[in-house]
Order: structure tokens, then C-alpha cells, then sequence
């Protein structure tokens, strides 16, 4: 992945796993790669995407939203399927997948695995034409393990403690 083969091919990469096994920092891994490597690369998260795409349909800046995003070589959603897709939602995700497909990159990180994409996509019809254009020739990435926070969490005066008694 990291030859960014997958931009040049137009192909997508789903990323799943449980919250903080580090979904997010391989997808900005990636993406701060096909930034070196001279792609064009829009981050965001996904409740921000919905709703600064909700305030462009307000005030007149949608179509100029969805063309930024449809000139980007690869477009990172991060933590898609937080909350469930209403219907402006929904309608601008199929709007940026139907732009996307076949002509640019995307990667979507998830909590929640694809099979249950449905669910928050909402209105069956639409979340297949959105699935169609995303899932079958994404590349998955499942990852599993601990939370990488965890692991990092600062130690108890306690653990400190007994670990220099051991020593």
C-alpha cells in the first residue's frame, strides 16, 4: 500500500477494527505518503463531512464542496459509521461515492464492520448503490488487538512502584 499503487489503480481501501487499534493513524499514514508522493489528499472525519456538507446545502456552497472533493486523488473518511446516516446524509455520501467511483481513492476507516454498513446507511436501495460503489474493489484492512490507548495509558504510582521493586 505504501507505493500508493491503489491511487494510480482508482481503488479503495477499507480499514476496520475496534476503537483505538490504530485505524486512523494507517490511513494518515497513507495519506501523508500519496502527499509525498505529489497526490492530491483531502483528510476528514465523518460527522464533519455530513455536516459541513448539511451547511454547503444551506448556503449555496454544495456543488463547490462536492467538486473540492471530487478533484482529490484520495479522499480519507475517518470513523464512517459513528452515528447512523440521515437523509441529507445519505444522499451527500452517495453523491461523493458516485463522483469518486473509478476516477479517484477513497479510504474509510470503521469501528464497525462492513456488514453491518447497511444498517447505518439506511434506506436499503441507496446503501447498496453507496456499497456497490465502495466495497467490491476495496482492498480490506482488518485490524485486530488491543486499544494502541491503552497501552499507552500512563502508569499508577502503584504499577511504577512494583516495577522498580522488580528491578
Amino acid at each position: 500500500m505504501a507505493d500508493c499503487e491503489f491511487i494510480k489503480n482508482k481503488e479503495a481501501i477499507i480499514i476496520t477494527g475496534s476503537t483505538g487499534i490504530g485505524k486512523s493513524t494507517l490511513a494518515s499514514a497513507l495519506g501523508h505518503q500519496a502527499c509525498s508522493l505529489g497526490y492530491r489528499v483531502l483528510y476528514t472525519h465523518s460527522t464533519k463531512l455530513f455536516a459541513k456538507m448539511k451547511i454547503a446545502k444551506t448556503d449555496g456552497t454544495y456543488l463547490k464542496e462536492l467538486a473540492k472533493i471530487e478533484r482529490q486523488d484520495l479522499l480519507l473518511i475517518d470513523d464512517f459509521g459513528i452515528q447512523t446516516l440521515d437523509a441529507a446524509s445519505r444522499s451527500a455520501l452517495m453523491e461523493i461515492m458516485e463522483d469518486r467511483h473509478g476516477k479517484s481513492s477513497t479510504i474509510i476507516t470503521s469501528q464497525v464492520p462492513v456488514s453491518s454498513w447497511h444498517e447505518i446507511i439506511g434506506e436499503q436501495t441507496i446503501a447498496d448503490a453507496i456499497l456497490d460503489r465502495i466495497v467490491h474493489n476495496a482492498h480490506r484492512i482488518e485490524m485486530k488487538g488491543e486499544s494502541l490507548r491503552k497501552k499507552k495509558q500512563p502508569k499508577s504510582e502503584e504499577e511504577i512502584i512494583l516495577e522498580n521493586l522488580k528491578n
